[in-house]
């Protein structure tokens, strides 16, 4: 997997307690073209798919569940989510990664991230690594 250091989310990010990811994408704000009157709408997600990946590259232990989300927000303490999926304890083992595949249509804001919420008692260990790719693998 080729992942994209400057659209990095996470980088093997301990989760223990809910948390926004390390690092939060800044897409910048939209210009007004030459002429115009407002500035451009912006949706990243529309378009050709764009690759992300979260995947668990420690197995976590103590919670019930935990909760990956994409979001997007006016500032870096994003709010809006786009995507999420919540994945079982038994589930959170090293390797396993969401369903998520593609950027989806409503990144429509200046700043993009992720959130991990934690369902059911605080992990001592666990471990995600999540950003954009070059394209993920399946096998």
């Amino acid at each position: 997997m080729i992942y994209s250091e400057q659209q990095l989310f996470s980088d093997h990010q301990a989760i223990t307690a809910t948390a926004r990811s390390t690092n939060v994408i800044d897409l910048g704000a939209p210009g007004t073209p030459p002429g115009g009157v407002a500035p451009l709408a912006q949706d990243i997600g529309k378009g050709t798919p764009i690759p992300i990946r979260a995947q668990v590259t420690e197995a976590f232990n103590n919670l019930t569940s935990l909760t990956i989300a994409l979001e997007v927000g006016a500032t870096d303490a994003l709010g809006t989510v786009v995507a999420s999926e919540t994945i079982a304890a038994a589930d959170l083992v090293a390797g396993k990664y969401t369903n998520m595949q593609f950027l989806p249509a409503g990144v429509n804001a200046r700043y993009l991230g992720m959130r991990y919420t934690v369902n059911g008692t605080n992990p001592t260990q666990g471990q995600i690594h999540a950003g954009i790719t070059m394209g993920n693998q399946t096998a």
